[in-house]
This record gives C-alpha cells, sequence and structure tokens, in this order.
C-alpha cells in the first residue's frame, strides 16, 4: 500500500480492528438503531463491509486516499469518501466507528456539541471507553454531556485484535441522544460551567465542593444535594445524570 499524504500508519494513528466479535458487536448494535450511518476511519474497510449488510444508507469517510480509492472499487455501493474525521460534518442519525486514539477527545467533543445523529458506537482505548461510560466514576466531559446523553459500555476489546497492535485495549462505547433532555438546551453553557466548577472546586463533601463551586452559603448547599437526592458522603465523579440535572435546577433557580 502507497503511503498516504499525510503519513504512514503510525503518523495517522491506524490501528485496524481484526478482531472479529467485536467487529460483529459493533454490527450488531449498529443494526438495532435506525437511518443512515456514517462511518469514521473506515482504513482498509473491515467494519465497512459489515456494515455494508445491514442494507442502509451508508457513507464512510478515510483520511488515507489509498485506502478510500482502493475500497471504492470493492464497495461500489458505499459513499467513500476522503476526509477528515475532525472536520467532515457528522450529518448522519448514526456515527460508527474504529477512533484513532490520538484524536478520540477532539472527535468526541465534536461529536457531542453536533446536533444531528441520534445514536453512535464508536471503538476507543479502553480507559476512555470506561471513562465516559461513568465505570469506576464519571468525567467532567461525561457529566457536562449527561443531561442530553446516555453513555454505554459495550465490551473490551484485546489489543491484539488490532493491526499493528496498540499498546493498550480497545473499548466500545455506545452513546444514545436522550428524547427528553434533563437540561434546557438554553441552559447548556452555564450548565457546564457549573459543570467544570464542581469538578475544579475544594472540598471534603458534595456540600463543601457544591457551595465553593456555585458561591452559595453551606446551609444552601446543603439543602440543594438533599433535595437532589445525592449523598454528601460523594463527590463530583460519584454523581449520576440526575443528580447532576437536579443540583442545577436548585442552585439555578436561586
Amino acid at each position: 500500500m502507497p503511503r498516504s499524504i499525510h503519513g504512514g500508519r503510525h503518523e495517522l494513528g491506524q490501528n485496524f480492528l481484526t478482531h472479529r466479535p467485536t467487529l460483529a458487536r459493533i454490527t450488531d448494535l449498529v443494526g438495532r438503531t435506525s437511518g443512515s450511518i456514517l462511518e469514521l476511519g473506515c482504513g482498509d474497510g473491515a467494519l465497512t463491509r459489515s456494515l455494508a449488510r445491514l442494507e442502509r444508507p451508508l457513507a464512510a469517510i478515510d483520511v488515507d486516499e489509498h485506502r478510500v480509492h482502493r475500497l471504492r472499487k470493492a464497495l461500489p455501493g458505499v459513499r467513500i469518501e476522503i476526509a477528515d474525521a475532525t472536520r467532515h460534518p457528522l450529518d448522519a442519525e448514526v456515527i460508527v466507528g474504529n477512533i484513532p486514539f490520538h484524536v478520540t477527545t477532539p472527535i468526541l467533543r465534536r461529536l457531542l456539541s453536533s446536533g444531528r445523529w441520534s445514536q453512535a458506537v464508536l471503538l476507543t482505548q479502553w480507559e476512555v471507553a470506561r471513562k465516559r461510560a461513568g465505570v469506576g466514576g464519571g468525567t467532567m466531559m461525561t457529566a457536562q454531556s449527561a443531561p442530553w446523553f446516555e453513555f454505554s459500555l459495550e465490551g473490551r476489546v484485546p489489543a491484539w485484535g488490532f493491526s499493528p497492535q496498540p499498546s493498550v485495549d480497545g473499548g466500545v462505547l455506545a452513546i444514545t441522544r436522550r428524547g427528553s433532555p434533563l437540561v434546557p438546551a438554553s441552559d447548556r453553557r452555564e450548565y457546564e460551567a457549573f459543570v467544570r466548577s464542581m469538578f475544579t472546586g475544594r472540598g471534603s463533601n458534595l456540600a463543601a465542593v457544591l457551595a465553593t463551586a456555585a458561591r452559595i452559603p453551606m446551609s444552601r448547599a446543603r439543602r440543594c444535594v438533599a433535595a437532589a437526592g445525592a449523598d454528601d458522603r460523594r463527590l463530583p465523579r460519584d454523581l449520576r445524570p440526575e443528580h447532576w440535572a437536579a443540583l442545577w435546577r436548585h442552585v439555578s433557580r436561586g
């Protein structure tokens, strides 16, 4: 395979998925959805071929022009384009892909700020998938998005299931846009700032962190925590989406 103008596999962050159970798992998850599909980073097309069997509108993109040209010949019924996943419009109902590990965060940020798609199935580093799904504690990015999206961890992929083999395992992360958001879209910017303040605030318990982050008296912070149904002994990483939404409601009303 000729070298892409963007570099070789290392520069492009390409770790091609060869693990057949994961290919089947991702295809099954996408098969439970409906509507058009956009695959990010199609590479040599192992997942593209599997998705094509769903017989739904399918587009695939990759930055490697040589692989795109070859895959177009193999799959003439699929729209395959040379494009960068960090800039290409996310213009499908379902987004799916084996995300290059070095651009996982920017792609996730784009995805969670884009307004059209309804469901996504992504293969990322194991730690990213685990943290985004809230396993072992949530992250700031997940908490900032939780009122509008649901995250679930759908499987672990051994490092040997990729070629070339990366140094870490992969994880399958499913994201679903909520039909009924827990926080109004008009509050999103202020809510995200609130979550950032909570994760960067200090305090030995939840009420103390809230009092500092929201700049409210400790007595009111305790009332907000109790009204939200949250355990004051917890910290921001332990909160569920419902707790975040309730805390925001009580704080913002004040």
